[in-house]
């Protein structure tokens, strides 16, 4: 039970830390959008493998420059993540774009379309 707690914690964590990085901007590369959010990390439970999944208003492109961007730039994320997180080990970052909200707003308004 500890560990589902622990690792749910170190998720949550490197959530906000990522998003604070992409809105703050110290992340220096031209192709993050600010548009972009983390929407859900997957972490190994040997707490070695993160999965990061970005999502975004933009388009599919957009943010898929935003994620090459965020794969380029892994090693200094994690890095900066190593100082905040306080484990043995920092996670191995992996960036996806995540399509599930883009998704579900698009089924939204395919039922308001239907039911009008």
């Amino acid at each position: 039970m500890s560990d589902s707690f622990r690792i749910q914690r170190i998720k949550t964590l490197i959530r906000e830390e990522i998003g604070k990085m992409i809105i703050s901007g110290s992340i220096k590369d031209p192709r993050i959008s600010n548009l972009i959010s983390v929407s859900d990390v997957d972490v190994s439970r040997d707490i070695k493998y993160a999965k990061v999944y970005i999502s975004g208003f933009e388009s599919n492109k957009s943010v898929e420059k935003s994620v090459e961007a965020l794969n380029h730039a892994g090693g200094f994320i994690q890095m900066k993540l190593a100082k905040r997180l306080k484990t043995r080990n920092t996670p191995v970052l992996s960036f996806f774009v995540d399509s599930s909200i883009k998704h579900g707003i698009d089924m939204i308004k395919k039922i308001e379309e239907l039911n009008s």
